[in-house]
């Protein structure tokens, strides 16, 4: 549900031995795109999915078509050449964050029979990667997560579609397989992060600011300590947690910076539930990324006035 950042914004003293961070970004991309694939096959055949088998077709068509156009467009204003033109490889890796966005609003929105809402946020979280960037390590990138940014502008402009049921994830499963799914999931979407994308302390601060927001809501609202904790434990959640809020292109790179975007999400999401705000999980994301892409866009004018600041009080301080 993500979609990965140039590789040449990632940090290269990170990459591991006998893997650059090019090869690395390649290889996570590639796992997200056939993780997303594999799910939606089995959850449209066996799984439970109740969206119509046609849905995710339409959204990866829109999600590839606005990513083609915008693409040329912007190539011919900036005068360079298109990155769809490239080796076998290059254009595989460059068209899999469309795929996975499509799949992505495919999967999660349900809108019944209607597949418009569908291909409209597709659409939009493409179009979202050339509309809204900001300058990141010199380069100027696209800050909010597409997939979710699409789902996000649906949810508000069509009132009537909503989010898939949770329970479509392990509907049909038999047995020990409900547990078996969830777990699976964990495992995989944790070592993909772990291994390749490093945002383990973004997961970090998520999982435990998630508890934190539970047990504050616990003591200060009427809301119950084990529903508040209860959505962790399913297969939604999992996939939310290793496969939305992980994008390696729209989430910052130092660690600590890391624990405090997922910190802040889970504080957003805990204001939203307590504004009893439904979709809560989506749009606190949404609010993270525009709270960074804003800080990110002003930098030029406040980082001097912080510069400044700080000379002043070490100066105050030395006399």
């Amino acid at each position: 549900m993500t979609t990965t950042a140039p590789a040449s914004s990632a940090p290269t003293a990170a990459a591991p031995a006998g893997l650059t961070p090019e090869q690395r970004r390649s290889k996570a991309l590639r796992r997200f795109a056939l993780s997303i694939t594999v799910l939606n096959i089995l959850g449209l055949t066996w799984l439970g999915f109740e969206q119509a088998y046609v849905t995710p077709f339409v959204a990866v068509a829109a999600a590839y078509a606005t990513e083609l156009l915008l693409e040329s467009a912007d190539a011919a204003a900036h005068r360079r050449r298109p990155r769809y033109l490239g080796s076998f490889g290059q254009v595989l890796d460059f068209m899999l964050p469309a795929h996975i966005t499509g799949l992505a609003c495919s999967m999660l929105l349900f809108a019944s029979d209607r597949l418009l809402p569908v291909a409209f946020a597709a659409a939009v979280g493409i179009g979202s990667k050339y509309v809204v960037r900001a300058r990141v390590r010199g380069r100027l990138q696209h800050v909010l997560n597409p997939s979710n940014t699409g789902i996000v502008v649906t949810l508000l402009l069509y009132d009537w579609v909503g989010i898939a049921p949770p329970y479509e994830f392990t509907e049909y499963a038999p047995g020990i397989l409900r547990w078996v799914i969830p777990l699976a999931v964990l495992v995989a979407g944790t070592l993909l992060n772990a291994k390749l994308t490093r945002k383990m302390p973004l997961l970090l601060g998520w999982a435990g600011g998630f508890v934190l927001q539970a047990v504050v809501r616990s003591l200060f609202t009427d809301a119950w300590i084990v529903g508040a904790l209860t959505p962790m434990t399913g297969v939604a959640f999992i996939l939310y947690t290793n496969y939305m809020i992980s994008d390696p292109g729209t989430t910052p790179f130092a660690p600590r910076r890391q624990f405090a975007f997922g910190l802040g999400i889970a504080v957003a999401y805990g204001v939203l539930m307590v504004l009893h705000i439904s979709f809560g999980l989506f749009f606190a994301l949404g609010i993270v990324c525009a709270v960074r892409w804003l800080a990110l866009v002003t930098l030029p004018v406040t980082r001097p006035l912080m510069d400044r600041f700080g000379r002043a009080r070490a100066a105050g301080e030395a006399l």
